[in-house]
């Protein structure tokens, strides 16, 4: 199955609001300590995020900062549009944001990598010396139920359907330091930060991206099996589809959230998280909050390309 190409897909780019990291850290905290016991947000050097415990592909978080939302869940629902199939390769080249690109997101995976579907873990840097792959894939073993994580070649450079990804020249530099333990409200931890930048970049459209770790807890996240053999028309349909499960942490999850879905049909929030002892998926949020502990490094995007924009917007299964 070939990808699209550049000339089939519709690019839009737009310029992001980017408040300060001084500025939107203060915003993040009052989000934070409404829904967690022990919160402290800070402005630091990013560590080398190659090294345990976050294992990603590049160091850092710097240097032309971008975020990508590729197609959308109207792609796959309520029936799958298999054409809809993506080389995040050749769109940086076409795009040309940044000189080498260290790629991290959550997304549907190369459904003809495994002949299925799957969910996408993308950890990738795409350099002029070729592609340094580690992005995982994650799927539903139909004899079982059980989770399979699998790290992609670094051949394999597609994804379908969808994708929301934070893309940055890999480099060290300051970024948002955010840790949060013992979850005493609703709200997952991004949803927390999410919606606290909604509340105040009311007229803006504000984006960030980056990575957290997870531990001293469980997990609800979700995997998306095979494509359904029936059309999904109601998120009740959805949800009985999907697979989810109580994953052990440590868990790196990697991944986007902006302040609105503006005119562009954007997704709020949405983080894919891997592990190193074989489960992964999408995040959903904790299920032991008296317990849990967030470590997140996040930066501000100064770019956004909206890229293949479905026509019509889904109603259902947003988060």
């Amino acid at each position: 199955m070939t990808t699209l190409e550049i000339s089939e897909l519709n690019i839009t780019k737009k310029e992001l609001h980017a408040p300060s990291l001084n500025e939107i850290k203060d915003v993040l905290e009052q989000g934070l300590i409404k829904n967690f016991s022990e919160v402290q947000v800070e402005v630091v050097d990013c560590p080398d995020l190659t090294q345990k415990p976050f294992t990603l592909a590049a160091p850092g978080l710097n240097k032309n900062a971008t975020l990508f939302e590729i197609g959308g869940p109207s792609f796959l629902l309520p029936s799958v549009q298999r054409n809809k199939l993506y080389n995040i390769q050749e769109l940086l080249n076409n795009v040309q944001c940044c000189k080498d690109s260290f790629v991290i997101g959550a997304g549907a995976g190369p459904w003809p990598h495994l002949n299925s579907n799957c969910e996408l873990i993308m950890n990738m840097v795409v350099s002029s010396s070729g592609v340094k792959n580690e992005t995982r894939i994650s799927t539903v073993n139909q004899t079982n139920g059980d989770c399979i994580l699998q790290t992609l070649p670094n051949s394999e450079t597609r994804l379908a359907l969808l994708a929301n990804l934070f893309v940055s020249e890999g480099k060290p530099g300051p970024v948002l330091k955010v840790h949060a333990k013992k979850r005493t409200g609703s709200d997952d931890f991004i949803a927390c930060m999410q919606k606290a930048i909604a509340r105040h970049y009311k007229h803006e459209l504000v984006g960030l991206g980056g990575t957290f770790l997870m531990s001293n807890g469980k997990i609800k996240q979700h995997v998306m099996p095979d494509f359904s053999k029936t059309p999904l028309n109601t998120e009740t349909q959805l949800n009985n589809w999907l697979y989810f499960y109580n994953m052990s942490t440590p868990l790196i999850a990697v991944g986007t959230f902006v302040s609105s879905e503006s005119d562009l049909d954007l997704r709020v929030q949405h983080f894919h998280s891997f592990s190193h002892h074989g489960e992964g998926g999408h995040y959903h949020i904790d299920t032991t909050p008296e317990s849990i502990e967030y470590l997140g490094y996040f930066n501000v995007g100064t770019t956004l390309y909206r890229v293949d924009k479905p026509l019509t917007a889904l109603q259902f299964g947003k988060d």
